[in-house]
């Protein structure tokens, strides 16, 4: 297999897109990674997307992207799994060039949920659960990580109020993001008073329904010299793992653990070579506060049962020792589901290249990325380091 690196980035504002489309959003990303990129040609293009047919009644949305990035006639694929979509085009990609076969490949997610009604939009997420078992009783997937939680809070005698801490994070850092949704910081009080939306969950312990598109531009670092001619320092995806687990909640062996999202981290840590002490970054999963706790614990940044009292301790800030969401995070940057895999990317690489702003961590030299389908029914976990 051969190394593959990151030559180009390209990101929008999460934001509600009311009058441009799938297509639209997908090329502005695409465009800008690619002209970053200092590479001519694109060999072939993997789009992460989770709900274009349930919402905007799109097939075939590789083939369209392509062509309206003017790249007709390339190899072109859709690749879903939940909100884990853009994740696994990048990992789809990076197998690509690292197999041999391209020389370089471009991963782009998109979502665009706002322009739907909210039951659409809440019925379409609930396609990610185990549709006989779970989204047929009424499941959505707050409901399930509302179960999720209470059933943490109990097991491990954890307060509601810990969990706030998740998105303060998110939102303390999101402040510097202009691609951001929120860009405002939230006080402890406003957390406690805020509406439930599932009984322990409240409106700050989700992440919000937005639009968005993200990408990037890989190339085999053996054929760096001869296909670019510019761009910046080129970023070394070091692992690139996938694991599963069932869709079903009640399926697993312990709800509380996030079986997929554990194998990931531990085959991308070995195929990085590094262990939990080296990484300076986790871009977390944080779709839901229990999410970013059970994240936390799956891929061994805290013990079993301590995610959230870690967190609330300080040690997930900027400047503390496991730093998370450095722009927000999918609570504050928001989680345009196929897209979300490719921001935490983007973001983990803009960090490498000391590009962050005020949300920089000092001498980073290792980022963790992992991107959860559903409630943890797919993760797809990388790690990149500068080249």
């Amino acid at each position: 297999m051969r190394e593959v690196a990151i030559v180009g980035i390209g990101q929008i504002p999460v934001r509600e897109y009311w009058s441009r489309s799938l297509r639209h959003i997908a090329h502005d990303a695409l465009q800008a990674a690619w002209q970053e990129s200092g590479i001519e040609e694109i060999d072939t293009l993997y789009v992460g997307n989770a709900l274009a047919d349930e919402l905007s009644g799109q097939k075939q949305l590789a083939a369209l992207v392509a062509d309206f990035a003017g790249q007709r006639g390339i190899a072109a694929a859709r690749v879903e799994a939940g909100d884990a979509s853009g994740a696994l085009a990048l990992h789809q990609a990076y197998l690509a060039v690292a197999s041999g076969l391209y020389d370089t490949a471009m991963a782009v997610g998109v979502e665009q949920m706002s322009a739907a009604l909210p039951v659409e939009t809440i019925s379409a997420t609930a396609c990610f659960l185990d549709q006989e078992y779970e989204a047929a009783m009424g499941a959505t997937l707050n409901t399930v990580f509302a179960l999720m939680m209470r059933r943490y809070m109990h097991e491990f005698d954890v307060p509601r109020e810990t969990f706030f801490v998740f998105p303060a994070t998110a939102h303390r850092n999101g402040v510097n993001n202009s691609n951001a949704m929120y860009r405002k910081a939230i006080k402890e009080s406003t957390y406690a008073r805020v509406g439930m939306v599932s009984d322990p969950l409240n409106r700050f312990d989700v992440a919000p329904i937005c639009d968005g598109a993200a990408a990037v531009m890989l190339c085999a670092v053996d054929k760096l010299a001869d296909l670019r001619s510019n761009g910046p320092e080129p970023t070394r995806i070091a692992a690139s793992a996938v694991a599963t687990d069932s869709i079903a909640l009640h399926d697993r062996q312990d709800p509380l653990f996030l079986e997929a999202a554990f194998i990931s981290s531990q085959l991308a840590f070995r195929q990085a070579t590094l262990n939990q002490t080296d990484i300076q970054l986790f871009e977390l999963h944080d779709s839901s506060s229990i999410m970013a706790a059970l994240s936390l614990e799956a891929c061994g940044l805290a013990p079993r049962g301590e995610g959230a009292r870690m967190a609330a301790d300080g040690l997930i800030a900027l400047d503390g020792p496991v730093p998370i969401s450095s722009m927000g995070g999918l609570k504050a940057r928001g989680n345009p589901a196929g897209a979300t895999g490719l921001y935490q990317i983007v973001e983990v690489v803009q960090q490498l290249r000391g590009k962050a702003g005020a949300n920089q961590i000092a001498d980073i030299h290792a980022g963790l990325a992992q991107s959860i389908g559903g409630s943890g029914a797919t993760a797809v976990t990388h790690i990149l380091t500068p080249l």
